[in-house]
């Protein structure tokens, strides 16, 4: 009888190990699933009004934005709040990167310390508004200077 059960249980551990090695990998689908925008400060440079700041977006999902306008906070280097902006990033298309400079005025690019993505005031995808754009947004930077949200 022991026997019979410890084979049993063998015959269903390996039928329950082989439906899950068929099962497909998992992957990161959240930003696919909840167009999960990703935003990359690119670069920084100077420009004759102040600091052009060059921002890279990528899209993954198969949705249109035509409005993601971000609430941003400037900190400068020793931590103060140096300015708060917004800045539509839109349109963006479906699965598509897409290069968004803009210019800080009045504000040498050394006066960056690092960006606060405070909240997403706008978005919507061209089905209509989206939830929890903000929570689904990954931010990147690839200068010294921070960006976070």
């Amino acid at each position: 009888m022991i026997q019979k059960t410890i084979m049993t249980l063998g015959a269903a551990l390996l039928l329950s190990t082989s439906a899950l090695a068929e099962e497909p990998a998992p992957k990161d689908t959240q930003s696919e699933a909840d167009g999960g925008i990703v935003v990359e400060l690119n670069k920084l440079e100077a420009s004759d009004k102040g600091c052009r700041v060059y921002v890279v977006v990528s899209n993954p999902s198969d949705a249109s934005y035509d409005a993601y306008k971000l609430d941003v906070v400037m900190f400068q280097p020793d931590g103060i709040i140096g300015r708060r902006f917004s800045v539509d990033l839109a349109p963006l298309r479906p699965s598509k990167r897409t290069v968004k400079p803009f210019e800080l005025d009045g504000t040498q690019c050394d006066g960056v310390g690092s960006f606060l993505i405070n909240d997403v005031m706008e978005c919507h995808a061209s089905s209509g508004p989206v939830k929890d754009c903000l929570a689904n947004m990954k931010v990147k930077s690839l200068t010294k200077v921070e960006i976070s949200k």
